[in-house]
């Protein structure tokens, strides 16, 4: 069953080659930037190996399903592998390459964890080794089916240097250093070249893998005999040695080396720590995240969890910059260092605000918000390290001043809930004028949404509080005032009922003037009309007494003949 549904698209390619078919589309597989992708959002940005192991398993599974290439079924495994076939027939898709991709990331995964629980079961270092072992099988699988005609430079060249660096681990992990220096070498050499065609914002993945590959290489040569290759503290940083005191004692010159710089402003701060370094970088791909969230609390829950690792850090350096035997440069780039963390901290802080702002439709609670934004970044403008430099204090003066200028907004609306008027007309004012000098290009996108709500609505609202006020004002200040010789009369009667007389009232100036009783009164309403009753009484009748007295003569006349006939032959009724 198998090998038929693998022979299938070679007969259709067989086929379908004449000259009046299309020309084959090529794949092109951008295999470092994926696996980095993947791994930054599957466990490997906090070392997490046994989570992106389980992902890459789920991921095999899902292609495999939907490629229509599984393994057999529920009782029976048979084994299939992508061949050529897969990559040559036209309806193929350039998923077929992310199968043994995948299946080299997920034993190099469970590799590295192995790494990690050898440290207390030295037995796992035979199983580390089966695990690289079969990661190879998988890049060398790879590596062939990129080399098809259907497969374009890039993909072949990034191919080759997957399964050059998967070899070189490998055999670094086995003490073949001569062996680990050329394979190592060579996926160096290939990504830089990779790197030198790619523009900048695409170069970063490549500069970073070469970066990685570089300590192992100088560890390399120090085990070879080349020991001015050999960079201790990096070797140590990247895991690469396992008893680095042992190394270091026999190194007389123990040098300290940059591992990482932060450019923040016009400063450049030389990160000396792993783990801050780590972070640091875990961090880059931050704004990506936060673009790519479903919501508002999608990005609130990101950022919070950014928090979490932010308390650790922020403790480490501060304890780093109280440690003693420290130069007054050394002690001035911790200082440094710990402000830039106190910034990213604070900032990330004022966001998640910012989104709590846009979600909540009390003023109160948005102004309580706001203070904090206001107070923190107040303090932050005021750190030892960066009080003197101009270029940060007009930034987070700039920042203070639209926290502000929403602050004043969202508390004039909460004095219009309590019918302030005065209060929200001098606040709303100050609003108007202040959004109007703003510059917003150099905010968030939800502040510059925030300001601009305000500058459309700053105005309107101005006008209503205005409108409010004039109205709200007292009845004495409203009132026409008439000359002093008339009286002031007070009427229990209506409006309505005395049109024809003329008083002054203050009462009809006021919100409840007297002008007519409502509801009016009830009044007695007749249920017929008169002249249905008295018509009878007008009508006359015709005269009819001479025929009604003839009439009863003749009755009386007939009833006695016929009673005397009746009884004299014995009738009866």
């Amino acid at each position: 069953m198998g090998t038929e549904k693998i022979e299938n698209p070679q007969s259709e390619s067989t086929q379908n080659k004449t000259p009046q078919s299309d020309p084959l589309q090529p794949f092109t597989l951008e295999i470092l930037k994926l696996i980095k992708d993947i791994q930054q959002q599957h466990g490997l940005r906090h070392g997490d190996y046994q989570r992106y192991r389980g992902y890459c398993s789920r991921r095999i599974s899902r292609l495999r399903k939907v490629l229509k290439i599984p393994q057999g079924d529920r009782r029976h495994f048979k084994k299939r592998d992508v061949t050529e076939a897969h990559i040559i027939s036209p309806r193929s898709d350039e998923r077929f390459l992310h199968i043994p991709l995948i299946l080299a990331e997920r034993c190099w995964a469970y590799a590295m964890q192995l790494r990690q629980e050898s440290n207390t079961e030295p037995r796992k270092k035979f199983h580390l080794v089966q695990k690289m072992r079969k990661a190879c099988v998988y890049a060398i699988q790879l590596d062939e089916l990129c080399k098809q005609e259907r497969c374009d430079a890039r993909t072949k060249l990034e191919a080759q240097a997957y399964l050059a660096w998967i070899q070189g681990s490998l055999q670094f992990e086995l003490q073949l250093w001569k062996q680990a220096v050329e394979n190592l070498k060579k996926a160096q050499v290939i990504y830089e070249k990779i790197a030198s065609t790619l523009p900048e914002e695409e170069q970063l993945p490549y500069k970073q893998r070469v970066e990685e590959i570089s300590p192992s290489l100088r560890y390399c040569a120090y085990n070879i005999g080349d020991e001015k290759a050999v960079d201790l503290l990096e070797l140590r940083t990247q895991g690469v040695l396992e008893n680095f005191d042992a190394l270091v004692s026999q190194n007389k010159e123990k040098t300290e080396d940059v591992l990482y710089e932060v450019k923040w402003f016009n400063l450049i701060i030389p990160v000396r720590i792993e783990k801050i370094r780590l972070f640091l970088v875990s961090i880059e791909g931050l704004k990506d995240s936060l673009i790519h969230a479903e919501d508002n609390q999608g990005k609130i829950k990101i950022l919070e969890n950014l928090f979490i690792d932010l308390r650790d850090i922020i403790t480490l350096a501060r304890d780093s910059s109280r440690a003693e035997k420290l130069t007054a440069k050394q002690t001035k780039e911790y200082q440094q260092l710990l402000a830039y963390l106190l910034s990213i901290r604070i900032e990330r802080t004022s966001h998640r605000n910012v989104l709590l702002i846009l979600q909540t439709r009390k003023p109160q609670d948005c102004v309580r918000l706001l203070d904090i934004n206001i107070q923190q970044t107040t303090e932050l403008s005021q750190n030892e390290a960066i009080k003197d430099n101009e270029e940060v204090q007009k930034y987070y003066d700039l920042q203070v001043k639209a926290y502000k200028t929403l602050r004043f907004f969202y508390l004039a609306k909460s004095q219009v809930a309590q019918k302030r008027w005065k209060e929200a007309v001098v606040l709303f004012d100050y609003t108007f004028k202040s959004v109007q000098t703003i510059n917003q290009g150099t905010f968030e996108s939800e502040v510059k949404e925030l300001l601009q709500r305000v500058k459309e609505k700053s105005e309107t609202e101005l006008a209503i509080a205005k409108a409010n006020l004039v109205l709200d004002q007292k009845p004495e200040e409203n009132m026409i005032q008439f000359p002093q010789s008339q009286k002031i009369y007070k009427s229990k009667k209506p409006l309505m009922e005395r049109l024809d007389e003329f008083r002054e009232e203050p009462q009809l100036l006021s919100k409840n003037p007297n002008l007519v009783t409502l509801p009016p009164a009830m009044e007695p309403v007749p249920a017929k009309p008169f002249f249905f009753d008295l018509a009878l009484n007008f009508v006359e009748f015709p005269d009819l007494s001479e025929k009604l007295d003839d009439g009863k003569s003749k009755q009386k006349q007939g009833a006695g003949i016929s009673g005397f006939v009746k009884g004299l032959w014995g009738w009866g009724k």
